[in-house]
C-alpha cells in the first residue's frame, strides 16, 4: 500500500437485522495487511459478539456514542462513549449494548484479518438467506474460536435476559 486507506460513508457496505446495524469499513486487503475495520450500532441492549477469542490478532473497541458491555478474559467491563479496550491475542471476549440501552462502536482487529466475508455469512444466517451450514469451517479461515466455559459464564451471568439474541456475529 502505498497511500492511506479511505472509506466514505456512503460508500461502507451495510448490513442491518432486527436490533444491529454493521458497516463495514476497510478490511484487511483495502490496509496492506495493518488493520481491518467496521462499525457496529447496537439498539436496546442487543448481543453484538457471543464469546470467542482470536489467537492471531487483538481486536480493539472503541465507543462512539452510548454504552456497551464488553468481557475480557472473565471479566464484564461496562465502557461508555469515549472508552477503548484493547483485547491481546488469545483472550476471551464477547460484546453487546449494556441492558437498555443503545451502543455504537468502532471495532477493528490488527494485524488486519479478512473477515468482511465472514461477516456476509453470519449476516445471511441470520436473516435466512442462507443455511448455517455456510460457516462450517470458518473457525479455522476466520481465527474466531469458542471461548473458555468459565468466559462464556461471565458473559451469561453479566446480560439480561431481555438480550437479542439474533445478531451474534462472532467479531
Amino acid at each position: 500500500m502505498t497511500s492511506a486507506a479511505i472509506i466514505r460513508s456512503a460508500d461502507a457496505e451495510v448490513q442491518a437485522s432486527g436490533s444491529y446495524t454493521m458497516w463495514l469499513l476497510l478490511d484487511s486487503s483495502d490496509t496492506g495487511g495493518a488493520v481491518s475495520t467496521h462499525r457496529v450500532l447496537l439498539r436496546d441492549g442487543a448481543e453484538g459478539a457471543a464469546p470467542h477469542r482470536h489467537f492471531t490478532y487483538a481486536e480493539i473497541f472503541y465507543v462512539l456514542s452510548g454504552a456497551v458491555d464488553v468481557l475480557v478474559g472473565e471479566e464484564v467491563l461496562q465502557l461508555i462513549e469515549g472508552d477503548l479496550v484493547v483485547v491481546p491475542a488469545g483472550v476471551d471476549h464477547a460484546f453487546g449494548a449494556t441492558a437498555d440501552a443503545d451502543g455504537d462502536l468502532l471495532v477493528a482487529v490488527t494485524p488486519g484479518a479478512e473477515r468482511f466475508d465472514f461477516f456476509r455469512a453470519v449476516h445471511a444466517v441470520i436473516t435466512g438467506k442462507a443455511d448455517p451450514s455456510v460457516l462450517a469451517g470458518s473457525e479455522e479461515e476466520y481465527d474466531i474460536h469458542p471461548a473458555s466455559s468459565t468466559a462464556l459464564e461471565a458473559w451469561q451471568a453479566s446480560r439480561p435476559s431481555t438480550s437479542h439474541p439474533e445478531q451474534g456475529d462472532q467479531s
